[in-house]
């Protein structure tokens, strides 16, 4: 440990006033950053949430657009329009106490509108996950609102005066509550309403996220940090062995984990390039951003959106009227992003099938059903029982796989720069599709062979037959489905590798909120790959209550088998602390052992100009680029060590597909994966002769109650087995302490971080820190060391550039080596010495100002 800290600074504990605030206990009410209206939570779940609904005659939807915004401490205003109703929505919102929030709703009708359904707002309550606690809401009388909680205990109250126009159950459902301000018919002129929200028992109101986050004027921070044609760290000597890629041979699954031909581990920290910037960047911005994302780290990319049917022109070219023939023309700009990309170091990921829509000269038997009047049809789900489509899929892969790269004069499938390959992204049956089949969905066709083949399963296996096609239900519906796609997954399988695909070969993906029962179906590939994708304050959820993206990419990783995350990222955008992320991603990756990283997406525009802000480009974003080179190389690296403990999550047929459970609702995947490394052992069923019981490594904890806890009630954070990872979900914050790799991220403003070599002392409220050794040496010993910072960036609008960002003020103490010199941003020595940095006593005093303008530092 390094030696005593400065003491504090003022400044520091006044600006981390707010989020301690946040912290202080497990229940919270706040209010939305978005739509000013309430939400409740407990460890980080949501309890309750309000959002506006409005509709217009026949149920037709008509979404207010709102903006709030904070006028003081604990004030603020809401201003809004609905176009399609002419109404206009103001909101005044006021905290008058720890417990109690008011609103002031001012609507002015601009003329009378009879014959809709009118609105208000609609409240969903999590009762699966706090019933227990707080039992059913209840409403109040004369449609004055709602109440839920018990006497004595936690309880919320929403009061409305004067009463509204009807308050009432959705469906009789007892989670969602409709407080409607107009009913049947919308009167023109103004109406106000008073809402009053009470808390009681633990609860207590805390400031909104932008609060928490600080209200500085963005316009002050410096702009333009980041060049998106070079690279302001070079970590490309961490490819340097593998040019060109696929040197080592091709790619196989090995047991749990992906190995090259010749015997090689293979670690991948990877990015997804989509649509526009496959097909619309030049050959020299092609060859230049080759070269930068081998410089910020990365060793893999995923060619994604290929046949997007929104992207134009595609790989069918340019408006083309079907989709049985390839361009040629576009199949050589992906043969150069893959040459040059190879060239790197940098493998590729290959999707087979994205968002390709059919159309009526495709031939596709159903056409019509399935397009609905439209000119192109989307064929996800009906590609499991429509052969037709099959065969079009099939026709795809051949042309795509057997196509002979230009450049490199391999065909795709017979070059080991070639990964892996997705056979359809984000398709499954087993939770999002299936529904789509049913009769109720206006496609006789394919609901007749659908339920055909429901009964012929029900009667095979003995199973109920009026449950085995309600694919919305948990229970034999879910062995039916995960039958259904595992034939189609089998036949394509045995399709491409007597193409000559040699690589591994994933089928679909783990995504949008899956439960477990979606896995038996996956593993008829060679590897589990999942997409996950958070939101704001992952590090603050308590595992006991709630789950964050990392969680939901645990819950993927079947036993025996090697795991991806094609997709990872959080929304919306943009998410204030989304540059903690990258960091959180690498460090759990490593210590849970898995293969293969995609963050998305790196960008979906051409690459020729600095483009615009959007979730979805991660090459100008600087929040992102402030961390993701670091996150490359503690992941590549293996500077956090992979958990010694297992935990073996090994469900029962019955607990499998007869409930939900995923990280939503298991706290024992959650609670898990703060200490160990956590598989899912798949059981065997009589019902799927083809799925083979999970392997469970030696030594492993078993696991069989989800509502088993690992962690105590009362605990405030969790350490790794390894001692290398603690997350305070109290403090919402995070810190990775390794010999080459010590960071801290979160709320670390005002709170004194001390690490092996590294003391942090930052009064940035929510901020990333990094410092690690660049030589392969410890910290302490190396003779260079990269220094990554990073706080929010906030684009000028949600459209526009630039980005400014929020500098990371503070200091930093290094204990290392003498005789290193400061350098910005991998330039020149800045400075005179001693103007940042000086040293003393074995230890680097690096000053942090608001002016440094940069996310990068190295000592070297």
């Amino acid at each position: 440990m390094i030696g005593r800290p400065v003491p504090l600074r003022a400044v520091a504990l006044a600006a981390c006033l707010l989020c301690r605030t946040a912290a202080a206990g497990s229940w919270t009410a706040e209010v939305d950053d978005r739509q000013g209206l309430p939400v409740v939570s407990e460890g980080g779940a949501v309890a309750v949430s309000g959002a506006f609904a409005f509709w217009g005659g026949n149920w037709t939807w008509a979404e207010p657009h709102v903006r709030l915004k904070v006028t003081a401490p604990f004030t603020y205003s809401v201003a809004g329009k609905n176009k399609l109703l002419d109404l206009d929505l103001s909101t005044r919102i006021e905290r008058f106490s720890s417990h109690r929030l008011r609103w002031i709703f001012d609507l002015d009708a601009v003329r009378t509108l009879a014959d809709v359904i009118g609105g208000g707002i609609a409240f969903k309550f999590d009762l699966a996950k706090f019933g227990p606690e707080l039992g059913v809401p209840r409403l109040l009388p004369s449609n004055r609102g709602w109440a839920w909680g018990r006497t004595g205990g936690s309880r919320m109250q929403m009061r409305f005066d004067p009463p509204l126009a009807s308050v009432y159950f959705e469906r009789g459902r007892k989670s969602e509550i409709r407080a409607f301000f107009y009913d049947g018919k919308i009167p023109k002129g103004r109406r106000r309403y008073v809402a009053t929200l009470d808390v009681s028992g633990d609860m207590a109101i805390v400031p909104t996220s932008a609060e928490k986050f600080g209200l500085d004027d963005p316009g002050t921070w410096p702009a333009n940090i980041v060049d998106w044609r070079t690279a302001p760290v070079d970590l490309s000597f961490l490819n340097a062995a593998e040019k060109p890629a696929g040197r080592r041979g091709f790619l196989r699954a090995q047991h749990d984990r992906l190995v090259f031909e010749d015997g090689t581990p293979a670690r991948f920290w990877g990015t997804n390039l989509t649509a526009y910037a496959l097909f619309g960047t030049s050959r020299e911005g092609v060859r230049q951003q080759a070269r930068r994302l081998s410089a910020l780290g990365f060793n893999l990319v995923r060619l994604h959106h290929i046949d997007s049917a929104w992207v134009n022109p595609n790989i069918f070219g340019d408006h083309a009227p079907d989709t049985r023939h390839l361009s040629a023309s576009m199949l050589d700009k992906l043969d150069w992003w893959i040459k040059c990309l190879k060239d790197e170091g940098i493998y590729i990921w290959l999707d087979l099938h994205v968002g390709r829509r059919v159309t009526a000269r495709d031939g596709i038997e159903g056409f019509e059903e399935i397009a609905k009047g439209d000119r192109s049809a989307d064929i996800k789900g009906y590609n499991y029982i429509n052969a037709g489509i099959e065969e079009a899929m099939k026709q795809f892969d051949k042309e795509y796989l057997t196509h002979r790269n230009r450049y490199t004069g391999l065909r795709y499938l017979d070059d080991p720069a070639i990964a892996a390959v997705l056979i359809t992204n984000e398709n499954d049956i087993t939770n999002h599709f299936g529904n789509a089949l049913l009769p109720d969905k206006n496609v006789p066709m394919h609901s007749q062979r659908y339920m055909a083949l429901a009964t012929r399963f029900a009667t095979e296996q003995g199973l109920a037959p009026g449950k085995t096609w309600r694919a919305w239900e948990p229970g034999p519906s879910k062995l039916f489905l995960n039958d259904l796609e595992h034939r189609f997954d089998v036949d394509m399988i045995s399709y491409l590798r007597a193409l000559g695909v040699k690589v591994p070969i994933a089928t679909t993906s783990m995504w949008g909120d899956s439960p477990l029962s979606s896995l038996p179906a996956l593993t008829a590939g060679d590897l589990i790959d999942v997409h996950a994708y958070g939101g704001t304050g992952a590090f603050e959820k308590n595992p006991r209550y709630a789950a964050n993206l990392v969680d939901w990419m645990a819950a993927a990783q079947v036993a025996g088998k090697p795991m991806s995350v094609s997709e990872w990222n959080v929304d919306p955008f943009p998410v204030p602390d989304r540059g903690t992320i990258p960091l959180y991603v690498a460090a759990a990756a490593s210590l849970q052992g898995w293969d293969a990283l995609m963050q998305y997406a790196y960008a979906q525009v051409a690459l020729d100009t600095q483009g615009a802000p959007s979730n979805w480009h991660a090459y100008n974003d600087p929040a992102l680029l402030a961390t993701l080179p670091a996150a490359a190389l503690l992941y590549r690296r293996g500077d956090v060590r992979e958990a010694d403990t297992v935990y073996a999550f090994t469900p029962s047929a019955a607990q499998l597909f007869g409930a939900s459970i995923s990280p939503a609702n298991s706290i024992a995947l959650r609670t898990a994966l703060e200490k160990g490394r956590v598989v899912v052992s798949i059981p065997q069923s009589d019902a799927l002769p083809w799925l083979a019981k999970g392997r469970i490594p030696s030594g492993a904890n078993i696991l069989t109650d989800p509502n088993q806890s690992l962690v105590d009630s009362g605990a405030q954070d969790a350490v790794s087995d390894t001692g290398e990872l603690r997350r305070n979900w109290k403090q919402g914050v995070y810190s990775i302490d390794t010999p080459r790799t010590q960071a801290a991220m979160g709320w670390i403003g005002g709170v004194e971080i001390r690490l092996a070599n590294v003391q942090i002392d930052v009064s940035t409220r929510n901020a990333s820190v990094a410092v690690q050794s660049l030589d392969g040496r410890s910290i302490g010993e190396t003779g260079a060391i990269l220094i990554s910072l990073g706080a929010r960036a906030v684009p000028n609008s949600q459209d526009r550039l630039p980005y400014r960002s929020e500098p990371v003020v503070g200091q930093l103490i290094i204990r290392a080596r003498k005789g290193l010199k400061l350098y910005r941003g991998g330039a020149s020595p800045t400075g005179k010495p001693g103007e940042m940095v000086s040293y003393k006593d074995g230890r680097y005093i690096v000053e942090l100002s608001r002016d440094l303008g940069t996310h990068w530092i190295e000592l070297r």
